[in-house]
């Protein structure tokens, strides 16, 4: 009796965990809890596969964290203990809106040993995309809100909130971090390093772009270049860093952030960023090929924001070549610019 009791307090404990978080003390008891056994640690895995399970949601309708959590309860306690404890992993998808975002569970158990490294050795890695053409809407277990754009991947421990926060970001994401200040928020490319530990921001670093960007709406967050080894530099709300990948180069200005996460609401906004990127971008969200035929317009630059359910890829073009520098002809799914 004591030990199904143990077990309905260690659930219930992990639910939290899920759904909501948990405060130093009671995470602490999760993590002790963690330590104790291998089988410990498979059973944790397993809960985090039925939470994810009940999880749905799409871009017209808000993610309810209140009944994902009843939904929860009620899967776990119609599994016995015994087959909670071995069931494997398996893949999920998610369906946001059009987009199927794909959970892949990378299982790679090194031999247990006691100690916090090992622990998070023996973790998952959780691998989140949205594909070309849509974006993507999800919570993190310490409840971040994230949204991926398209063409965009997330990776992170299935210890992630646990003894860390730690992710990997390819292409674009909006963050809203829920604050804790024991377990810092960070995000780290192969050239720059974000930190914080309750904050809004956008972060942009797709790897065939030529500039990371990072906008911040709120809070506070400290970033490493990697490239020069620099010493952190810190942003405050409404502004912006650029990196350029060529010669490691941070500049920091000011930029109405807002803008820069309008692409959550479906929105193109080009804040006088580079033809080159602005064309990897139309290209991940048209699902066209656009090719440069004239070098000189690599270094200019473009301002404008476009809604992309209402505007034709055309209508962008024809808005683009309106500057006076650039004409565009269109064989299909092939664009081709030339300067003019």
């Amino acid at each position: 009796m004591k030990s199904t009791n143990t077990h309905i307090e260690i659930d219930e404990l992990i639910a939290t965990y899920l759904s909501q978080g948990l405060k130093s003390e009671k995470l602490s008891e999760l993590e002790s809890w963690l330590k104790a056994s291998p089988e410990n640690q498979k059973h944790f895995q397993q809960m985090r596969e039925i939470w994810f399970s009940t999880i749905s949601a799409n871009e017209e309708e808000r993610y309810n964290k209140e009944e994902a959590y009843s939904r929860f309860l009620n899967r776990t306690r119609q599994i016995p203990q015994e087959e909670k404890t071995v069931k494997k992993l398996s893949l999920h998808k998610f369906f946001y809106g059009a987009a199927a975002v794909a959970l892949l569970c990378l299982i790679s158990f090194a031999s247990y040993r006691t100690g916090t490294e090992q622990v998070k050795k023996q973790f998952a890695e959780m691998v989140v995309e949205a594909p070309l053409g849509s974006k993507t809407r999800l919570y993190l277990p310490d409840g971040t809100l994230v949204w991926l754009n398209a063409g965009s991947t997330i990776t992170y421990s299935q210890g992630f909130g646990v003894e860390e926060r730690k992710l990997k970001l390819s292409g674009e994401g909006y963050f809203e971090v829920t604050r804790n200040k024991q377990l810092p928020f960070e995000i780290t490319t192969k050239e720059l390093q974000l930190r914080v530990l309750g904050t809004k921001f956008n972060f942009r670093n797709y790897p065939e772009d030529e500039e990371v960007s990072v906008s911040l709406l709120e809070g506070k967050v400290s970033l490493r270049n990697y490239l020069k080894n620099d010493a952190l530099c810190y942003l405050e709300p409404d502004q912006k860093a650029i990196l350029n990948k060529k010669n490691g180069k941070l500049m920091v200005s000011a930029s109405e952030a807002r803008y820069t996460a309008e692409w959550t609401n479906g929105f193109l906004f080009f804040d006088e960023e580079l033809l080159p990127d602005i064309i990897k971008e139309l290209e991940r969200s048209y699902n066209v090929k656009i090719h440069l035929e004239d070098n000189s317009l690599e270094t200019f630059r473009f301002y404008g924001n476009f809604v992309r359910k209402e505007q034709t890829i055309q209508e962008i073009l024809e808005m683009l070549a309106s500057t006076g520098k650039l004409e565009y002809r269109i064989n299909e799914r092939d664009i081709y610019l030339s300067a003019k």
